[in-house]
């Protein structure tokens, strides 16, 4: 299980990312439009320099939702492998046995 401290930091920042996502979004467009001069390009990054670090989507960690672990996680059931195999053991998802060969 993850602190509870790195857990609830992850959810700050994808609260940040979300918050934050329409005037990111903007700046970016503004700073890549080639049409514009170079003094509203720079000016736009600027400003987009000036967001909150945290409200860049690359620094959202994906954890799991059930021990809150950060690696070895799979994104189509949102958990992480020490997870899936605890409540496959247990037979809470449907359709997953444990194999051998």
């Amino acid at each position: 299980m993850a602190k509870k401290s790195i857990i609830e930091r992850d959810k700050k920042r994808r609260r940040l990312v979300k918050k934050f996502a329409s005037q990111r979004a903007r700046l970016k467009a503004i700073a890549d439009d080639s049409a514009l001069s170079n003094e509203e390009r720079f000016s736009a990054r600027l400003k987009l320099a000036e967001l909150p670090r945290n409200s860049s989507p690359t620094r959202v960690r994906n954890r799991c939702e059930v021990s809150g672990r950060g690696r070895g996680y799979y994104r189509k059931l949102k958990m992480s492998r020490i997870a899936l195999r605890d409540y496959a053991s247990a037979g809470l998802i449907p359709g997953m046995v444990k194999s051998s060969w």
